[in-house]
């Protein structure tokens, strides 16, 4: 129990760095909210490693602190709209066999954009910001599956690890 709770503990502070590192970088799409996400690196791969309680509670932690730490209170609102709407579709997917650990990712980029969207529209109280969507859409699409690209290839290397 101990050592889970070690391992979890340690996901969540290298989602936390990842986080972190990614707003250090002056790496922008040009469109205003849309980033890589490359702490959903982390995020991914615990969905093949832990049960999927232990994960939503890595990918909740992560968006507290983070935001907290260097957010703010809109940041945190928007960020658990759309991890936990990530995370949930993530799961679902995951265990409905039929998709790639690239798969998986794509969908949770593309349900993260989509439910940070649902915040904003509810937030400004006008659906004329759901232009956006579209944008959103390939965003989520094309870093979902950059993300899952390096899970992909990553996964192989901890699983070695995880056995020796």
């Amino acid at each position: 129990m101990t050592k889970r709770v070690a391992y979890c503990a340690m996901l969540t502070a290298l989602a936390m760095i990842f986080g972190y590192v990614e707003a250090m970088l002056p790496f922008g799409f040009g469109i205003q909210g849309v980033k890589l996400g490359i702490a959903n690196i982390v995020i991914v791969l615990a969905l093949y490693m832990l049960p999927s309680y232990q994960v939503l509670l890595i990918q909740l932690a992560r968006i507290v602190l983070v935001s907290f730490l260097f957010g703010n209170m809109s940041m945190m609102i928007y960020s658990l709209a759309g991890g936990t709407l990530s995370f949930f579709v993530m799961s679902l997917l995951k265990k409905a066999k039929g998709f790639s650990i690239t798969g998986v990712s794509i969908a949770g980029g593309v349900s993260h954009n989509i439910g940070q969207l649902a915040v904003a529209v509810l937030a400004v109280q006008n659906m004329k910001i759901a232009f956006y969507l579209p944008v959103l859409l390939m965003a989520g699409l094309l870093t979902g599956c950059l993300i899952g690209m390096l899970a992909y290839k990553i996964k192989p290397v901890i699983d070695h690890v995880g056995k020796e």
